[in-house]
């Protein structure tokens, strides 16, 4: 994930970073991408099971529960062996997390842990009970999915009434005190619809917000066609930084993120670059602390069977199942050439990507976008933006 507001507003320094050692057990939250032991972030899709029916969901949810979800008890066995490892933050998704009636077990569990627990979900099951019940545990933040104002969003959802149900549910979590941020998926349907997430963000005075690029991942898979252009993509890019300075001039700063395409990085480096290259120095050292994609390193995913995979949205290729290993020693397992060659990825990167001068800034970007459209998995990502000329 790329920090627009820390970069290209100046609200964190390389300094800030370096204060903590770079250690990601000692690092708060804000700084964690600048880790320099990049232990994982684990994405937990607890269950498949969703109460809605998004057309790009990764996780092929369903509306029925499926038979061979982990249980409670074999949860918390996983969750002893993460907090050992040192994994610093767990993130609970799904499917749609808050159908599992013991949602707040296992995160009151991973707290106890010491790790900072996390939910992504689609904000609909929020009751003020639930987010009482949230906070008390301790969770960390709750991230809410909205894909749009309510005619765009619920046609995203496949439910009428989606969005009045999420906006409650944010209410609901500001009101019992968790930190509660906005996640939206840039597509071809949507794209028009960022400034008025940004005007979402200040009248309801929301503190944050992912906007994520389109994977083609899952249901995602169909929708390669709707996503954006190269050119699309960087005036999306370049309206996000727009928003978020004009916010920050104003006295109404929001931390804003852009995740699942580090092109991103270099490109709004090359922009400060002509803007202030006093602050392009200091972003290329954090740029450099990020060092971009990083699945199968510093993120993985455990599926609701307990398959474990690069990412959450590797769904199709399994490294090993933590009911019969546990995490650790699947993470660490280099017998196997891919979980090998992924922690070592930039030396396996071919095409553009291998001659790219940004390969040690963006990590080779995403491999499943890659191996999605051209069957290659070291193939060159075709939603990075760059042109030959930024990259040579």
């Amino acid at each position: 994930m790329i920090g627009i507001s820390k970069l290209y507003c100046n609200t964190v320094e390389p300094s800030d970073a370096l204060r903590y050692g770079r250690d990601s057990s000692r690092l708060p939250s804000h700084l964690l991408q600048f880790s320099k032991d990049k232990q994982p972030v684990v994405v937990w899709n607890v269950t498949r099971q969703c109460n809605l029916s998004c057309i790009h969901c990764y996780a092929h949810a369903k509306h029925t529960i499926t038979e061979n979800e982990l249980t409670l008890e074999e949860s918390q066995r996983i969750m002893d062996d993460l907090a050992r490892f040192g994994v610093p933050v767990l993130l609970f998704s799904g499917g749609e997390p808050l159908v599992r009636k013991d949602l707040p077990d296992l995160a009151a569990y991973a707290v106890e842990k010491g790790m900072r627990a996390v939910i992504s979900t689609n904000g609909t099951l929020i009751t003020r009970d639930m987010a009482r019940i949230l906070q008390e545990i301790g969770l960390s933040y709750v991230g809410i999915s909205l894909d749009g104002m309510e005619a765009v969003n619920d046609r995203f959802r496949g439910m009428t009434g989606a969005f009045q149900m999420a906006l409650e549910g944010i209410r609901n979590c500001q009101e019992a005190g968790i930190k509660v941020g906005l996640r939206f998926t840039i597509n071809k349907f949507n794209v028009q619809e960022i400034p008025k997430i940004f005007a979402l963000l200040e009248e309801m005075d929301i503190p944050r917000v992912c906007f994520y690029h389109l994977v083609y991942a899952g249901r995602g898979s169909k929708l390669v066609e709707e996503d954006l252009s190269h050119k699309e993509s960087r005036e999306a890019v370049d309206l996000i930084m727009n928003l978020t300075r004009d916010l920050h001039d104003r006295g109404k700063p929001k931390e804003v993120l852009t995740v699942d395409n580090h092109a991103d990085g270099p490109y709004l480096y090359l922009r400060l670059l002509k803007e202030n290259p006093k602050r392009a120095a200091d972003v290329l050292k954090l740029l450099k602390m990020n060092e971009g994609n990083n699945s199968g390193r510093g993120i993985g995913c455990i599926s609701w069977n307990g398959e474990v995979h690069a990412d959450q949205f590797w769904r199709h290729y399994s490294f090993g199942n933590v009911k019969e290993r546990p995490f650790s020693q699947i993470w660490t397992d280099l017998s196997n050439p891919l979980m090998q060659k992924l922690k070592e990825k930039k030396k396996h990167m071919t095409g553009r990507c291998a001659k790219c001068r940004w390969l040690d800034i963006c990590g080779g970007n995403f491999r499943v976008r890659a191996e999605a459209l051209t069957g290659d998995v070291w193939a060159p990502d075709p939603a990075c933006y760059l042109t030959d000329e930024e990259i040579a």
